[in-house]
């Protein structure tokens, strides 16, 4: 779909991921931002500059990076299932779903935003279990189906919420 983005800003770009998946966020936001100043409209340098501030804990800014993509490009899910898991992290789970439910729309066939979106059901019922189960001590129930979702959202199997990747930026 990036047909025009020319081979040296794909290498630029892929080398820039590199950095991401090292770590290396603040030397990656500086070459993003010297690449943005000439092409800002790149939605792939865009949507990259959105994982590594997120991964510097820069949320906030990240946020609003993601959600000013899914305004210009609509049709990649990918920008959605970020600002999911971004809002997922703040406990703002009525906001994960809408935006994963827009990238769903985007893209149907999209996985991670169904497992996200499975995954933040589960959260939601963790809590509901928990609460049945402190407000009525004699419910049987609550804590068993309270421990069947924590074991579903335990680390070892999946984590809550999968953020696409900076190799999975669109046009890939």
């Amino acid at each position: 779909v990036l047909a025009w983005v020319v081979p040296a800003a794909a290498d630029d770009l892929a080398a820039i991921q590199k950095l991401i998946r090292k770590g290396e966020t603040t030397q990656a936001i500086e070459q993003l931002d010297a690449h943005l100043r000439t092409a800002p409209d790149d939605p792939q340098a865009r949507f990259l500059k959105g994982v590594a501030l997120a991964d510097s804990g820069r949320r906030d800014e990240a946020i609003a990076v993601f959600l000013k993509l899914t305004e210009d490009h609509p049709e990649l899910p990918e920008s959605y299932n970020n600002l999911a898991v971004l809002y997922a992290q703040q406990g703002l789970y009525e906001r994960a779903r809408q935006a994963l439910e827009m990238a769903i729309q985007a893209h149907p066939s999209y996985a991670i935003a169904y497992e996200n979106i499975g995954d933040l059901h589960v959260k939601l019922a963790s809590q509901a279990y928990d609460k049945a189960a402190r407000l009525d001590a004699r419910n049987k129930s609550a804590p068993r189906k309270l421990a069947l979702a924590r074991d579903l959202l335990a680390p070892p199997a999946k984590a809550p919420a999968k953020a696409a990747p900076a190799t999975e930026a669109p046009g890939q």
